[in-house]
């Protein structure tokens, strides 16, 4: 495959050495206060399961002739009111509270983060049950209930433990569920339910990396908490009873003799309090050190507003699918927020076919590429109409859904560097959409990541592999992006905007692209622009979108010869190219009408010359004045026999 269009700084990029981000791990132990936490937990760790290779006193072991005995050689920290070895029962008292801790740190996490990603990701019921079950759980006494189960079950302190780990999941639940809640509206979610992943396999490698950070600290503050309820109930007697050693009790017992030996209680709380802070030392080090690797970019919601008057336009011909077209989108709706932002879309695309979809910023374009895989984004929804792939129905359906995408339709999209999950190699993340789709092993999936990268012209694919997304420049991401696209080896490519944020050499590279690749695989391309110059470049026929409607659809050369539409011929000789010097840019007086402000009659009248009142007083349909030309204008037949163009 040719190299050749390559850019300057693709190959810098990819022939110098990024500096790689170090892991969460190291990230925290660059962190003194980190270090220390982390350090102190694993000395107690393995302190108390080594108990008994460390100490040559059992802790039940009395040597009476040395009672309330401070510090000694036989006794290190040492002895209790019957004589016992402090440090032997500190160590072995140890093991209950890291049991403790474990079981319900167990139940914390398999409920908080299941219940957490399911409920912010899925939405629907499972989101509804979720946070009713959780509220529920808040609102209970936690200790009151842990007490009441130690009642039932005197001296189980395991029962206790589970009751509080899932008393205390709802912490967990609430925190997780919001920050899937943004993570899920990010382009690399949608590409990658695009590419053909499961849910499950979103949730597990996607997601979950992402919140790992937060997962930790949730988990290091409430194993803090746990390690004091366990004290607290051994000092009250209700945990390990009595001769069998914990930290609580230890304290409890010191308490009693500190009259007599003050120093009894050094040994007994010191290490409590030092795991107590540990903890919440290190759930803030992990905090800060997630922090500096990346963070969550934020998606501003969609502002609610009173819904515009229906769309009662009457049927036209185009509400009938196209059965000889690979995509047919017949009637298409779709509303966010329980408001219209797409209404009655309708076009096909043949095999092989490449269709341009033009319009300003805000009529539509991208809601409607996505509403073609069912990605509907703002929690939006399609409110009627059919889009039918190869003949098979995708609205409603997920079971099509999730065969279609990636192997039937790709999607590339305008920011690739928010489409690429920055938690994994781009290697990474091919082979998982090419394993997913071929079935291979890791080897086989290898070879084909790297045939994949090639075929985008990128040099030294294999280095490029191992390359994190913020390694790349914005023209080598936007090439990993559609190979991402290609590892299924789909029919139809959906190319929304590709170019937008890249420089002129790069966004010709990206055309050319495009083209050698529809050329070589016979994939047909549906292609979201605001270009005319990509239209005419690239494209066969072109649908154009004005507030939310098609308002017309001809073949390219027919289009740029003869408009039907005012807003056609306005956006055609809005060129710059066409003002002389001096002479002040073309433009289309006004703006594209929001949602909410939409009016019963043509969208485009407020803007337009040749706008009266037969334009104001209905909807305005589609109709096909002409073969194969379709627009939604009543005086089309004016504008095509000389009236303006602006």
């Amino acid at each position: 495959m040719k190299r050749s269009t390559t850019t300057r700084r693709d190959r810098t990029t990819a022939g110098g050495k990024a500096p790689r981000r170090p892991p969460l791990i190291r990230r925290v132990l660059r962190r003194p206060p980190g270090a220390a936490a982390l350090g102190w937990l694993v000395l107690l760790t393995v302190a108390t399961l080594a108990a008994s290779l460390l100490v040559p006193h059992g802790p039940l072991d009395q040597d009476l002739g040395h009672v309330l005995a401070g510090p000694a050689a036989g006794h290190p920290l040492g002895t209790d009111n019957l004589g016992r070895d402090l440090l032997s029962r500190v160590l072995f008292g140890g093991r209950s509270t890291l049991l403790a801790v474990g079981e319900a740190l167990l139940v914390f996490l398999v409920i908080g983060v299941t219940a957490g990603l399911a409920s912010g990701f899925l939405g629907g019921w499972v989101d509804w049950l979720t946070v009713r079950t959780a509220d529920l759980l808040f609102a209970l006494p936690g200790i009151v209930i842990v007490l009441v189960v130690l009642s039932v079950f005197p001296g189980n302190l395991h029962a206790a433990m589970i009751t509080f780990g899932v008393l205390g999941s709802p912490g967990m639940i609430r925190v997780l569920r919001a920050q899937t809640l943004g993570i899920r509206e990010e382009l690399y979610v949608a590409a990658a339910k695009v590419a053909g992943l499961t849910q499950s396999q979103i949730l597990r490698r996607h997601l979950l990396p992402r919140v790992i950070s937060t997962v930790i600290v949730q988990a290091a503050l409430f194993a803090a908490i746990v390690v004091a309820i366990q004290a607290g109930l051994g000092f009250l007697g209700l945990g390990a009873q009595p001769p069998e050693p914990s930290w609580g009790g230890l304290v409890a017992d010191a308490s009693q003799a500190i009259d007599r030996a003050p120093w009894m209680l050094v040994p007994t709380g010191v290490p409590l309090v030092l795991t107590v802070m540990a903890l919440a030392l290190l759930g803030d080090a992990v905090r800060d050190a997630a922090v500096e690797g990346w963070a969550v970019s934020k998606i501003a919601p969609f502002a609610s507003s009173p819904a515009p008057e229906p769309d009662v336009s009457p049927a036209s011909p185009t509400d009938v699918p196209d059965d000889t077209a690979l995509l047919s989108v017949r009637n298409l709706s779709i509303e966010i927020g329980g408001i219209p932002v797409v209404q009655g879309v309708s076009f096909g695309i043949r095999a092989g076919e490449t269709v341009g979809m033009v319009g300003e910023s805000g009529c539509g374009k991208s809601v409607t590429s996505l509403g073609i895989l069912g990605l509907v984004p703002g929690g939006g929804r399609i409110a009627d109409g059919r889009v039918l792939f190869d003949g098979t129905e995708l609205v409603g359906s997920a079971d099509a859904l999730a065969q279609v995408r990636g192997t039937g339709i790709a999607y590339v999209s305008q920011e690739p560097m928010v489409a690429l999950d920055p938690t994994f190699a781009v290697g990474h993340q091919l082979a998982e959409a090419v394993r997913r789709h071929q079935r291979c092993d890791r080897r086989t999936a290898r070879a084909r990541v790297t045939e994949l990268l090639d075929m985008v012209n990128l040099p030294d694919p294999e280095a490029v592999a191992k390359r994190y997304p913020h390694q790349l420049s914005g023209g080598m991401a936007q090439r990993v992006a559609i190979a991402l696209a290609l590892a299924g080896r789909p029919r139809l490519l959906i190319a929304d905007e590709p170019t937008t944020a890249l420089d002129v050499t790069v966004q010709a590279e990206i055309l050319a692209l495009l083209r050698s690749l529809q050329a070589s695989t016979g994939m047909a391309v549906l292609l979201v622009t605001h270009d005319w110059g990509v239209i005419a470049d690239l494209c066969h026929r072109s649908v154009v979108m004005y507030a939310g409607q098609i308002v017309e659809q001809a073949a390219v050369e027919d289009m740029f010869t003869r408009p039907f539409h005012p807003y056609t011929a306005g956006l055609l000789a809005a060129n710059p190219h066409l003002a002389g010097d001096g002479e002040p840019l073309p433009t289309i007086p006004g703006s594209v009408p929001a949602p909410h402000d939409w009016p019963l009659g043509c969208r485009f009248a407020a803007r337009c010359e040749l706008a009266d009142a037969s334009c104001t007083k209905r909807p305005v349909p589609l109709t096909e004045p002409a073969p194969d030309r379709l627009t939604r204008c009543v005086h089309s037949q004016r504008l095509t026999e000389g009236g303006t163009r602006s």
